[in-house]
């Protein structure tokens, strides 16, 4: 469980940076979402219990901070991890293209879902569309350029306090 402690700690990181994004961004009416990112390195690489509770705990840190019912996130981030970890073995996961795939799809994946569930709870909701278009562009433009950076921040973290092999270049 040590390996789920260390990932969530740099999952904090991740989300303490997105937080700041979104601060300066705030200015230009954008929002960016991460999500895909808070599940796929533990999905892809780490055994199923901590990679689950990484990903489970980061939706908790995400559901503090969110309009939705405590818990919402976590339940999302944790049917996201099954759902890749099953699916991880079909996968040439060592492959950057593949990785940066699969937070994408699950980045979008989350943000829908999640999207629908808010405006549910919001009134007035006709122009919602374009702006939930643009904040899902910008986040996946985003979450392409950082993703290998992030999962090479990941790996080496788990790496250098020996909870992980180092994987061939």
């Amino acid at each position: 469980m040590r390996a789920a402690a260390v990932l969530f700690a740099t999952l904090y990181l991740l989300h303490a940076l997105v937080a700041a994004g979104n601060t300066l961004l705030s200015g230009l009416h954008l929002w960016l979402f991460a999500g895909g990112l808070y599940v796929a390195y533990g999905a892809l690489f780490l055994p199923l219990a901590a990679g689950l509770a990484a990903a489970v705990l980061a939706g908790f840190l995400c559901d503090a901070m969110s309009p939705l019912a405590f818990g919402t996130q976590a339940v999302l981030f944790a049917a996201a991890h099954v759902a890749v970890f099953n699916a991880r073995e079909r996968l040439q996961r060592e492959e950057t293209a593949v990785q940066v795939l699969v937070v994408l799809v699950l980045n979008a994946a989350l943000f829908l879902v999640l999207s629908l569930l808010r405006l549910r709870l919001m009134h007035g909701v006709a122009g919602a569309g374009a702006r939930l278009l643009s904040d899902l562009v910008w986040s996946e433009a985003i979450l392409a350029t950082v993703t290998p950076w992030f999962f090479a921040l990941q790996a080496q973290t788990l790496v250098a306090l020996r909870l992980q092999p180092a994987r061939a270049a």
